[in-house]
């Protein structure tokens, strides 16, 4: 009688072993099939594979079982080597041979040809309960029961499997055949309730072509499971956001949300903040009972812009501070439209956006993180009177997620300058410098749904591996972008920030607004005009493409000096000028000024090493003298103008500004009707008028809708 085939063995790609395992192992696995060193094979009636190896060790993989479930007799305490060599050797084997029967305890057969695409949905339930107990079933309808939005990206390939991504976790299909086989990047691995649920998506989805564009989903409550209850990582216990939005905790909520916006801009962003503490603790405590975690995060982000004013932190920026406010007003309004949208929707179209993911609903916690790799893409340093602190951000190759890791200490003396001090602050048990030039490979990590990660000092835990010339090259897009082109349309294609799930990384912890990117520059791209302007204490570049004068705008590179990171400017000087050899990336927050791409460089890779301006010790560079700055069209000198007068106005309070305020606003006015901001004209016209009434909640509306518009305008 003929062994039954293993299918799902079959259809691990060294991708999925890097996945399921890790490279190390893979690698070495690889090596010792080509020099055709393979253990003794033996497959069993049920379909159990045993591997004898020469070196004694005996591997044992049944059926619904992955590859950290194989029972093997090294010494290991968890995955090995052998675990792996199991599956290259059994492809081996089988790869061109005549297939005997398939076994029907692994294969679940997809009703789409073998090798080409396929999804997830076609496991059903009998399948789901065969791979996961009747516990994580449970624990699964709980996580449902929130209605989370879970981003489902169809199979690309056989390198890039269906890809689920819920609010706190990222889950891989790696076998048509066995849902065993699903990776989660939480610290059970596999067979996990994120895994069902974003089974569930996929069905939810309905038919999507291979190789499309991800969909936002939102997964339906299992029928039966009632509200949610008190459940882990992602149950919140609360209504769906349908139900919440006009329901009295709701309109409580948002009418306190809108009392303390109005009072920043009648009284100033600089009013002493002990007056503001308790308001804004009881609208954490609102928005955290109403499981709005992506409102509950704007309020701490603004609350933090407002203690970095009040302690002149390098950590505070005006304009983040006007952009946060308005997003505050305009979440929650977002997520009534949506709802009204979906409510007016006809036969199976899908709406584009979903109350539950502009508010976070049901995104609650962190989740502990199973064996990761988190590539370096550069740090932001601040500093002020009482304290000092360090945001390094990362990327996952794996899942392409990005992270930020944040710490602060007490402000405090070092040798060789107070920069060089903090770069030799301990993190996760290693110097700061060396964590934010390297690779990190830990078991430690826990993460927010926001992106914030946290990595415990532990033995043999956690490595660290320099960052290497080639280390970004695993980040595919959207993350990474080939081109400066490809960039700027990802940039325009962009929802508004008010409507996207909140990142740490956009914003206060790169230093700097905008999406964050890497971008690839080999292939005739060079840099021009890398200039200091002594006024605004800020290096200039532009890296544009020397081959193809007609591809369009440069990148834009622009760089301040902070007191925090002396070495900076410098850094970034001699990165450009060739020092370490041509460059082959830069990572940082970009933003669209006039449709051109300004990014703040965080991290540079060139032919010899990685670049982390704000790491590098201070190094006198000569630097040209910027004489003439750049003009901006008539249109963003307008629009940056307005701007910076409704974030003084944010910050001085409506009520204190000096005399004339309406014949001002109404100048201001007239300028952006002849520029053809009619909108906008309209809306700054009225503010007289709404100061004068004892209604005031058309002021904020007009204020808030008036600095969305100038944003979204100034991006071109």
């Amino acid at each position: 009688m003929n062994a039954p085939l293993r299918a799902d063995l079959l259809e691990l790609t060294p991708e999925a072993l890097t996945a399921l395992a890790n490279a190390g192992f893979v690698k070495r696995a690889q090596k010792d099939v080509a020099a055709n060193v393979l253990p003794r094979l033996e497959t069993e009636p049920d379909g159990t594979v045993r591997a004898e190896f020469d070196d004694g060790a005996r591997t044992r993989l049944p059926p619904g079982r992955t590859l950290r479930d194989a029972a093997c007799t090294c010494a290991a305490s968890g995955m090995c080597r052998h675990r792996v060599m199991l599956v290259l050797a059994y492809q081996q084997r089988h790869g061109t041979a005549s297939a005997p029967a398939v076994d029907a305890s692994t294969a679940a057969a997809p009703p789409t040809e073998s090798g080409g695409a396929w999804s997830p949905a076609h496991f059903d339930d009998a399948a789901v309960s065969a791979s996961v107990a009747t516990s994580v079933l449970e624990q699964a309808a709980r996580l449902a029961a929130s209605r989370p939005v879970v981003a489902v990206q169809p199979w690309q390939g056989p390198a890039a499997p269906p890809t689920a991504r819920l609010p706190m976790c990222t889950v891989r299909f790696f076998s048509r055949s066995s849902l065993v086989h699903a990776r989660c990047d939480c610290q059970q691995g596999s067979g996990c309730a994120h895994v069902v649920v974003a089974l569930w998506a996929f069905r939810a989805a309905g038919d999507l072509p291979a190789g499309g564009d991800e969909t936002m989903v939102e997964v339906p409550p299992r029928a039966g499971t009632g509200q949610a209850g008190a459940g882990t990582d992602g149950g919140s216990g609360t209504a769906a956001a349908p139900a919440q939005l006009q329901s009295p905790e709701a309109l409580r909520l948002r009418e306190a949300l809108d009392a303390v916006l109005l009072s920043l801009w009648l009284d100033g962003s600089a009013q002493p903040t002990m007056a503001l503490a308790a308001r804004f603790e009881a609208l954490r405590a609102q928005a955290q009972a109403l499981g709005w975690r992506w409102v509950d995060d704007g309020i701490a982000e603004l609350w933090l812009l407002l203690q970095s004013l009040q302690a002149r932190s390098s950590r505070h920026d005006p304009l983040r501070l006007l952009a946060v406010a308005a997003e505050l007003w305009a979440r929650p309004r977002a997520a009534v439209h949506a709802e009204a949208v979906a409510a007016d929707r006809t036969g199976a179209a899908r709406p584009a956006l979903h109350a539950s993911q502009i508010l976070g609903t049901g995104v609650k916690g962190e989740v502990a993180l199973d064996h990761i790799k988190l590539v370096s893409l550069g740090a932001a340093l601040w500093s002020d009177a009482a304290a000092e602190g360090a945001n390094v951000l990362f990327a996952d190759p794996d899942t392409q997620t990005v992270t930020v890791l944040e710490r602060q200490w007490p402000r405090g003396e070092g040798a060789g300058g107070p920069a060089q001090a903090l770069a030799g602050r301990r993190v996760a048990g290693f110097p700061l410098r060396q964590i934010a030039t390297g690779q990190v490979i830990t078991k430690t990590a826990t993460r927010r749904a926001n992106g914030l990660i946290d990595i415990t000092a532990g033995a043999r835990q956690t490595g660290v591996m320099p960052l290497s010339p080639a280390a970004w090259d695993e980040l595919a897009p959207p993350l990474r972008q080939a081109s400066v082109p490809a960039l700027r349309e990802r940039l325009r294609a962009a929802l508004p920030d008010f409507v996207q799930p909140r990142q740490a990384a956009t914003g206060a912890a790169s230093g700097a607004s905008g999406a964050l990117h890497v971008v690839a520059l080999e292939g005739g791209m060079q840099v021009q005009d890398c200039e200091w302007d002594a006024a605004e204490q800020l290096l200039h570049a532009r890296i544009v493409d020397a081959q193809h004068e007609d591809a369009g705008p440069a990148l834009h590179l622009a760089l301040p000096h902070r007191a925090a990171a002396p070495g900076a400017v410098d850094a970034l000087a001699r990165a450009l000028a060739g020092e370490w050899g041509p460059l082959r990336a830069v990572a940082g927050p970009v933003a669209l000024r006039g449709g051109e791409a300004v990014m703040q460089p965080l991290a540079l890779l060139t032919q010899q090493r990685a670049v982390v301006p704000q790491i590098e010790p201070p190094a006198a560079q000569p630097l040209a003298l910027r004489t003439c700055a750049d003009v901006p069209t008539p249109l963003q000198a307008l629009l940056d103008e307005t701007l910076q007068s409704l974030a003084q106005w944010l910050r001085q309070g409506l009520r204190h500004q000096p005399g004339g305020l309406d014949a001002r606003a109404q100048s201001q006015a007239r300028q952006l009707r002849q520029g053809g901001l009619d909108r906008s004209a309209e809306l700054l016209e009225s503010l007289g008028e709404h100061l004068r009434s004892a209604d005031r909640a058309p002021l904020l509306a007009a204020l808030s809708t008036l600095a969305l518009l100038l944003q979204a305008q100034s991006g071109g």
